[in-house]
């Protein structure tokens, strides 16, 4: 399978970012633990309605397409369309970012998904800020990232407490960091 149908897959799947720094990941779903198709289950998207381009990059799937579990077809071409419409940036972007995921261990990706999980949780305005402070970080120079991030890994955890106590400004409406 080439590289592109497999990121098509991580993009489909949702692990595979598409432009936040942070993996967007959803709970892994291997095809053999998707329920089986039922009669009472909605009705699969058909082959023929993909558009061409589409069915270029699945058509590792075409002779198994009517196989797949209707969940599994929508999610595949969700990720087609989301891959299609990538500038070759994202789409480099997205393959670093799955050959990152690929590269973790089991426990380091469920520990990125609970983190995604609480991103998600947090109010707009608050996503909004950590974003806006990763891009501040990403400008920096790399030599001064690399120094900050090792500064952070020597600090205890009290420490980093404190440090973010002082450096975050606080939000209103927001209860402070306990």
């Amino acid at each position: 399978m080439n590289l592109s149908r497999v990121i098509l897959i991580g993009l489909a799947l949702g692990v595979v970012p598409a432009g936040f720094a942070v993996a967007q990941t959803v709970p892994y779903a291997p095809y053999s633990s998707y329920p089986p198709a039922t009669a009472a289950a909605p009705a699969g998207r058909p082959w023929q309605s993909l558009s061409p381009a589409q069915r270029r990059l699945l058509h590792g799937f075409r002779g198994r397409w009517h196989e797949l579990p209707p969940a599994r077809q929508r999610a595949l071409a969700r990720g087609s369309t989301r891959w299609l419409r990538m500038t070759p940036i994202q789409r480099e972007r997205a393959l670093r970012g799955f050959h990152r995921w690929r590269a973790m261990t089991p426990a380091e990706r469920a520990l990125v998904r609970r983190r995604w999980h609480s991103f998600k949780r947090l109010p707009p305005a608050q996503r909004q800020r950590i974003r806006s402070e990763y891009r501040q970080f990403r400008r920096l120079p790399a030599e001064r990232r690399r120094a900050l991030r090792m500064q952070w890994r020597r600090m205890t955890p009290m420490q980093r407490h404190e440090a973010l106590r002082r450096f975050r400004r606080p939000m209103r409406g927001m209860r402070p960091h306990r």
